[in-house]
């Protein structure tokens, strides 16, 4: 980028000095003005990471109307203590910013908090058809299921991941009625790329025919090549969810708004990003701020196919650059095209075909794109002509060429500006067009989570190990001099902020293998990626993203510090508590927390923790990190585990 922000925050290698230095108390007293208003909060007696390069760490923290009055120690906090002024204890605890989501789905992460949990483990019970079924019939008796049900009319299952069941293949409409055949039964893959749905619910959707073209989508067949078999691929599945939202109860409709978000505020995000808003969604999300304000705030990017609503909505301030405005926590931000697929579902658009193709194709196979030439060139020239930032999903490479072309023609008519557009996802980005996004001014959002859910699937399936071991280029954007940020795409994946930095820093997958060394970024650069980088992709620098005077007071308190404690275990970090505006928005509770969805939560019998990456070791008698083993054996035989 070309702003002297960017030429600042990108300066690596100073981080790490900067926290072997220097001292609280060198940072500058408050000044008068400040001295002149009490603040009505005093944080201390923790480590406070600012993320402020200039003054990184700081002992006290004072806030006043949501805002950052002061930051240094306690010495200078005093002058502005009153009687009315709330101490706080961070109890050794320590206090980063608030997280600021760089691309998730906070809308729809309501829709997976109340439907059935077909998450694999670390975040969910399924790893085959049989727990599939039991699973969603078990939620269908319970007061969430019945509820579900009786506002919406639909079962419902979400994250189902054809890579991690034992059958490794997706399940079929002949599955799913086992659960049941007379209500509309949908399953949602973990990617949100596709669906499964009984026969029921295909008949609603008015799915008939499976030799039905689609437009940058595909219906799956039974052997008779002409019955759909349930499966719905990319825009296929998108039309159909559509009849399955279009029944949900409105006010229902708010309330997994709501859950979203408080989804989101349990993680310690403060920002929250919906990152690709239908028309009806773009209603729920209005109806809701007009309520009052939301409890964090909410960048909303309008699809593209729904873009005639920014001009008259009372939530669209203008572009980022001629200042952002947010209305009760809401803001439209700009608009979402979606030009491919989904990397581990085999849908991505790619310049050189899958390592193995899936079920039916040939050895060429490429994927498919869900746009055309056309439309994207179009819908990027529409959004320079009127200054909105556009987010680019883009999985495979081919897509990101398609992206980049469409961009520099608008440059060309437009000029570059400060636009700030964005490259969702990236997954398998080449080299080659690092250089192309910062000479387009285009910002990647990447994915490392990748690395973690699905980097064995990418390397023995979807892309081969060289390719693989290149998805989420972080190191590469960085030594470019660019930036990135970093992201969940929730409800993808749960929005765990410390699941995200730590698969950033470790790149370390299901089964223990460092996916890409050369790629992995330090703890700080990765706390950068989820805090002042994505603030400056969303136009939010000078208020989001690190502690300083003037800011908004967002916090979260986490457990441990994630830039001292062993890489392997950031993942175990737990957010204590989520401050927006100065008002706390969440506080941990082991009582009242969902085990199921919290790291650790997945505790095996023998007490050891799938998502921190231990397996139980027969041989040794405890529970080990494969790679942490000091033999060359396989780690099944080494350990001789029944």
């Amino acid at each position: 980028m070309r702003s002297s922000l960017f030429l600042k925050i990108v300066a690596l290698g100073v981080a790490t000095i900067l926290f072997g230095c220097g001292s609280p108390d060198e940072i500058t007293p408050p000044s008068a003005a400040a001295q002149s208003a009490a603040a009505d909060a005093i944080y201390s007696n923790g480590k406070i990471i600012t993320v402020d390069d200039d003054s990184p760490k700081a002992t006290a923290v004072a806030i006043k109307d949501g805002k950052i009055i002061y930051v240094g120690d306690m010495r200078g906090a005093k002058p502005l203590m009153a009687e009315a002024t709330r101490q706080i204890d961070l109890q050794g605890k320590v206090m980063v910013p608030g997280f600021v989501d760089a691309h998730g789905h906070v809308v729809n992460a309501g829709i997976q908090a109340a439907s059935a949990n077909l998450l694999s483990a670390p975040d969910g019970p399924v790893n085959n058809f049989g727990q599939l079924v039991d699973t969603i019939k078990a939620w269908e008796k319970t007061p969430k299921g019945a509820e579900f049900m009786d506002k919406t009319g639909w079962l419902l299952g979400f994250g189902f991941d054809d890579s991690q069941l034992d059958e490794q293949v997706f399940p079929t409409a002949e599955v799913l009625e086992q659960v049941s055949q007379d209500k509309p039964l949908l399953i949602i893959h973990q990617s949100s790329h596709f669906g499964v749905f009984n026969r029921k619910a295909l008949e609603l959707a008015g799915i008939t025919d499976c030799r039905k073209e689609v437009a940058g989508g595909s219906i799956r067949c039974e052997a008779d090549g002409q019955t759909p078999n349930g499966v719905l691929e990319e825009n296929a599945f998108f039309g159909a969810l559509a009849v399955f939202q279009a029944g949900i109860d409105e006010a229902y409709n708010l309330d997994l708004f709501r859950q979203g978000m408080q989804s989101f505020a349990r993680f310690g995000y403060t920002t929250a990003q919906e990152g690709r808003a239908f028309a009806p969604t773009v209603v729920t999300a209005e109806t809701k701020a007009a309520q009052g304000p939301l409890p964090i705030d909410v960048a909303l990017y309008v699809d593209y196919t729904a873009k005639d609503l920014i001009k008259e909505s009372a939530y669209y301030s203008g572009s980022g650059y001629d200042g952002i405005g947010y209305n009760n926590g809401l803001r439209i931000a700009g608009v979402k095209l979606t030009v491919d697929g989904s990397p581990q579902g085999k849908t991505a658009w790619l310049s050189q075909p899958y390592f193995v193709p899936p079920e039916g194709q040939g050895e060429d196979y490429v994927g498919y794109p869900a746009m055309t030439a056309e439309q994207v060139d179009r819908e990027v020239m529409d959004a320079f002509a009127n200054d909105r930032q556009v987010l680019a999903h883009c999985n495979g490479d081919a897509a990101i060429d398609r992206y980049l072309d469409a961009v520099e023609k608008a440059v060309q008519e437009h000029g570059l500006k400060d636009r700030r557009n964005v490259l969702i996802h990236g997954q398998t980005l080449r080299k080659d067009q690092i250089g192309r996004l910062k000479e387009l001014d285009v910002m990647p959002s990447l994915f490392p989570m990748h690395t973690f859910y699905w980097g064995d699937w990418h390397k023995e399936s979807v892309l081969g190990p060289e390719r693989a071991a290149y998805i989420s280029p972080t190191r590469d954007v960085l030594d470019a001099g660019m930036i990135f940020s970093s992201h969940h795409d929730a409800p993808v994946a749960n929005p765990d902020s410390m699941r995200v930095l730590a698969a950033t820093v470790t790149r370390v997958t299901r089964s223990g293998e460092v996916l890409g060394p050369d790629q992995r970024v330090t703890p700080y650069e990765g706390l950068k990626a989820i805090t002042i980088w994505p603030a400056y992709q969303h136009f939010e620098e000078n208020e989001k993203g690190s502690i300083e005077v003037g800011k908004q007071a967002d916090f979260a308190i986490l457990s441990a510090d994630p830039l001292t404690v062993d890489p392997l275990t950031i993942a175990d970090i737990k957010v204590l508590e989520t401050i927006n505006d100065g008002e706390t928005v969440f506080r941990y509770s082991a009582d009242e927390a969902p085990v199921d969805n919290l790291v650790g939560g997945d505790r095996d019998a023998h007490g050891c923790i799938a998502s921190a990456g231990y397996q139980w070791c027969e041989e040794l008698g405890e529970c080990v990190r494969p790679w942490e083993l000091e033999t060359q054996e396989d780690f099944a035989i080494f350990c001789k585990n029944k």
